[in-house]
């Protein structure tokens, strides 16, 4: 096999399809046969000069598909069979890797370095392979370029593969040598540079211990600095985000070097190409989320004692960096507006611009607004967008009073430039402002309303006018709509839109049906708009909101109705079917939410729930989700009515359930098998072997995305609620379900801040399922069946108190449970809850906690246990 394996890997790449999948099947077969066999093979091809290029970078594509998989579960399949290989196979493997590394051709070289980084990430952690970094770095004393070049690549590979943790410090710091040695200016070579600039990039998460000192961070921060200055643009770029990257690691050590970046950043954002340029603003736009965190947890920490100091280099840089930046937004391309993934110097410019306002305030103003009032109505439309620009990024960070009368000023200029303006960009950049000063500045909270009986009209009719304009316009002045809505949401019973209310309905619905509504996401923005509009709409205007009921249902049956459709306008039909769904939810939810409207759903719940059932046979998972749930809160609103739906579609249902793939359909309808059983409360019986068996099946598995655990873990408690003692037969396997996650999650040491409320999260799940299992119970003769699993429950929350590392939420789910726990076990409980080493500790902290929620289960608590020990 070994002497064929040249031809199969290049037939594998054939153009002939049958040629392509014969290959494709040999290699399987290889693999599976001798796996160890397979991958010395694969090793040695990759490592021979004499082999054609095609089949040794596809043996080395193969070898690190064998090591190394997107899915975590399968991930951790590949390490344990990787290790468990037959070590002399495995060291022939490793040592063609490193021979390969000194290949002549490019691509062999760069495949091995990529593999032998995957082999690292395995097999050091296991303390296993500790001669690699040795045997390295020894390479980047070779005389030949192309293998220093190699060897620093795959020790930049190695970085971003290996914890810091397990590289000892000696070997750091010979890394972190090699490394910014290869970056010096002295090195002749630009490719070897390249690769130690991009080396370093990856390893500076291990240069921690290197940071705190003096001597080493200033030679690294040297060298870094000069990089900056190659005259290799791909160096100088790689060069930059090792600089942003030390901004969001170290900014606590910036302050001597802050001047020299400044400088160095002003000259890259003036005068160097593009991608140089915009790493260059990410420094500053880095500093700022930086500083903003800061500020914002030394608000959050009443002792104001945050870890680092904030050292305020962005209000000290205003001067210079305003100008800076406000030069940037004049370098807009012609068709940055059409392309939605755009990004250049003038957007980069605007958005750090706008980071800039949030963390420095009010200060910011002063510096922009001349050249706003400079440039507004310039014959150049690059200046007067700019302006726009500018105006627009600066209304987030200072406060209202500062902007009030700033934008009271500019409102009636700024409406009739959206209209009048004979340039598109500049009436895109326009809508977008006034969405801006409607989301920051139009609310109760404001002194002088920005918005009054004087201008309300003029707004609407202008804003009205401006979606009929083309797509991206049309798409920023829906946006403009839809936070002029959200302003008025909690107005009281009469709004200032509801004069308008019919003619902004009818205008948004028009522009759904536009020829070119899919263009610029206008049709999503549009919806999205309608949807925020009824949303925040009064009683005084459901009588149209009604009306719209209809309307909906007949886009919706027209749009499944549709026949002879290309693929591209498939496509488009299911989005549009997703979001007139998330219409009919809204819809559903306001006029549900009123006595004198829900009415409409019981008489024409059965057209809307068979329109439902057509959108499950359309495989497409955004309109699956809103069609979910859109039947949830039609289930809620209708109530045990619902009953009659539940043959059809629990099909659907216990479909969605099974959805691993669509992780996000199936967790939305983990939500919506909640919102059926508080519709149907007992009437849900007949379904729940089946919804149960899938719930604890969805919990056993690693195939199912992490983020869908937390609601299955709280679905259990929905449905235990709603079944009350019938929950009986589910009772043990529900119970150790939980008992060996509740094991699994009570200790979050060790976990980074991402991974602790991930499991805060989980912890949350479990509670609400023994909050749902000891209410069900509750005043049932067999609630004394909860009494075993008592104790073990108390240990969690010792545990979960312990820790201190619960949220605001968990902690009301916490205390919530003691209570229930209290609740219905009665005497039974009372002297466990007694013994129990944290319980009294816990109590007291929930009823002195300043988040009244928390309080208020604290006290509901304190008297149910103080009922269960007195009895």
């Amino acid at each position: 096999m070994a002497m064929e394996v040249t031809q199969v890997l290049l037939n594998a790449q054939s153009i002939d399809g049958n040629v392509r999948k014969h290959a494709e099947d040999t290699l399987r077969q290889f693999q599976e046969q001798n796996l160890p066999g397979f991958l010395v093979s694969l090793s040695g091809e990759l490592a021979s000069e004499d082999k054609p290029v095609d089949s040794r970078k596809l043996a080395g594509l193969i070898l690190k598909n064998a090591l190394d998989a997107k899915d975590e579960s399968r991930k951790q399949e590949l390490v344990q069979r990787w290790l468990s290989l037959d070590p002399v196979a495995k060291t022939q493997v490793k040592s063609c890797l490193l021979q390969t590394l000194s290949s002549l051709a490019l691509d062999a070289r760069s495949t091995a370095t990529q593999v032998i980084a995957k082999v690292a990430g395995i097999e050091l952690p296991q303390k296993q392979w500790p001669e690699l970094i040795g045997s390295l770095l020894s390479n980047i004393h070779q005389v030949p370029t192309h293998v220093k070049q190699a060897t620093l690549e795959t020790l930049g590979y190695l970085c971003e593969e290996v914890s810091p943790q397990v590289v000892d410090q000696e070997q750091v710091n010979k890394i972190l040598t090699a490394v910014v040695q290869g970056m010096n200016a002295s090195e002749g070579n630009n490719d070897v540079r390249l690769a130690a600039t991009v080396a370093l990039y990856n390893a500076l998460g291990f240069a921690q211990a290197n940071f705190t000192n003096d001597m080493e961070r200033d030679y690294i921060m040297r060298v870094v600095c000069e990089t900056t200055m190659s005259p290799e643009v791909k160096i100088r770029q790689a060069a930059f985000e090792c600089l942003v990257s030390i901004a969001a690691m170290y900014y606590e050590k910036l302050a001597p070097y802050i001047q020299d970046i400044y400088n160095i950043t002003a000259k890259a954002v003036r005068g160097d190409e593009e991608p140089v340029a915009l790493q260059a603003i990410e420094f500053w736009s880095t500093i700022c989320d930086e500083e903003t965190d800061i500020l914002e947890e030394s608000i959050g920490d009443s002792n104001g004692d945050s870890d680092i100091p904030c050292f305020y280099f962005i209000k000290q840089a205003l001067p210079a960096l305003i100008p800076l930046l406000l030069e940037t937004l004049l370098k807009q391309e012609e068709d940055q507006d059409l392309d939605e993934g755009a990004w250049n110097i003038a957007m980069a410019g605007g958005t750090c611009l706008g980071l800039v306002a949030r963390t420095v305030g009010d200060d910011i103003v002063p510096l922009v607004m001349p050249f706003i009032e400079e440039n507004i109505t310039k014959q150049d439309w690059r200046q007067r967008e700019a302006a726009s620009y500018a105006f627009g990024s600066i209304l987030e960070g200072p406060s209202p009073d500062k902007l009030a009368p700033l934008v009271n000023h500019a409102l009636p200029f700024m409406l009739s430039a959206l209209v009048k303006d004979p340039n598109n960009h500049v009436k895109d950049t326009t809508a977008w402002t006034l969405g801006r000063m409607f989301e920051f500045l139009h609310s109760s909270i404001v002194g002088t309303p920005i918005i009054n009986e004087g201008n309300c009209q003029q707004i609407i009719t202008v804003l009205l006018q401006s979606m009929k304009d083309v797509p991206n316009v049309a798409e920023k002045a829906c946006g403009a709509l839809y936070f002029l809505a959200q302003g008025y949401e909690d107005v009281g019973p009469t709004s200032p839109l509801t004069p308008f209310f019919q003619e902004i309905v009818q205008s948004l619905l028009t522009v759904t049906r536009r020829e070119d509504a899919t263009e610029s996401r206008l049709r999503t923005s549009a919806y999205e708009t309608l949807n925020e509009v009824v949303r925040c709409s009064t009683d005084e205007t459901a009588p149209l909101v009604l009306q719209l009921v209809s309307v909906i249902m007949m886009e919706l049956h027209k749009c499944l109705e549709a026949q002879n459709l290309s693929s591209d306008e498939r496509e488009k039909r299911s989005e549009l079917i997703g979001l007139l769904c998330g219409c009919m939810q809204v819809i559903i939810q306001k006029l549900g939410s009123s006595e004198g409207t829900k009415y409409v759903f019981l008489q024409c719940s059965d057209q809307i729930m068979g329109l439902f059932f057509r959108v499950f046979a359309f495989r497409n998972a955004t309109a699956h989700e809103e069609a979910m749930l859109a039947i949830g809160a039609l289930a809620y609103v209708i109530g045990p009515d619902f009953a009659k739906y539940m043959p059809e579609f629990y099909k659907f249902l216990d479909m969605d359930l099974q959805n691993f793939e669509e992780y996000q359909v199936c967790a939305v309808t983990v939500g919506v098998v909640g919102d059926i059983c508080r519709a149907l409360e007992d009437k849900i019986l007949p379904y729940c072997d089946g919804i149960m068996t899938q719930l604890l099946k969805n919990l056993s598995s690693d195939n199912l995305h992490r983020s869908v655990k937390p609601p299955l873990f709280s679905c259990i408690g929905d449905i235990a609620l709603a079944i009350g003692d019938n929950f009986n037969k589910y009772l043990m396997y529900a119970m150790n379900t939980l008992q060996l996650a509740a094991e699994m999650y009570a200790h979050t040491s060790g976990f980074d801040d991402e991974m602790t409320e991930y499991i805060n999260s989980l912890r949350n799940g479990i509670l609400e399922a023994y909050s749902g299992i000891f209410q069900g119970f509750k005043n049932s003769s067999k609630s004394q069946l909860l009494i075993p699993y008592a104790p073990h429950i108390l240990q969690f929350l010792d545990s979960i108190y312990m820790e201190k590392d619960m949220d605001e939420v968990v902690m009301k789910t916490a205390i919530g449970v003691l209570g229930d726990l209290a609740d219905t076990l009665g005497s039974n409980a009372g002297s466990l809850i007694q013994q129990s080493l944290s319980s009294r500790d816990f109590l007291n902290e929930c009823l002195t906690s300043e988040d009244h929620l928390i309080k208020e289960s604290a006290e509901w608590a304190k008297l149910a246990i103080t009922r269960a020990i007195s009895v």
